[in-house]
């Protein structure tokens, strides 16, 4: 997950130096540029802190949902043990009924 999470940051690095770059060379005044480069910049640190803020709170719930969701996981695991449990039960059931006539079948043949 760290080379995805890089792979963005390197990509969002590329997009604000490019940003930069093209406003230095743009053909406007130098005033106007910082101005525009300035307000662009606090833009886009005002909705990294939403982001950071957002992601926070994702986070938090989710350690709360873990918190009260752990009783609902070990029930599900109990149920899907018993699940397996049944299967493997069945499926040997159904191995020791097709045995059965097999070895009934081979008891009736006589010996020579």
């Amino acid at each position: 997950m760290s080379d995805r999470s890089s792979g963005f940051g390197s990509f969002l690095l590329g997009v604000a130096v490019g940003a930069v770059v093209g406003f230095l060379f743009a053909p406007e005044a130098g005033d106007d540029t910082r101005r525009k480069l300035g307000k662009r910049l606090r833009n886009l640190r005002d909705a990294a802190e939403e982001k950071v803020d957002e992601v926070r709170g994702l986070l938090e719930s989710d350690a709360a949902d873990e918190g009260e969701g752990e009783e609902d996981e070990e029930a599900e695991e109990v149920s899907t043990r018993e699940q397996l449990r049944r299967r493997l039960d069945e499926a040997r059931r159904r191995r020791r009924r097709e045995e059965a006539p097999a070895r009934m079948e081979e008891e009736e043949e006589p010996l020579a």
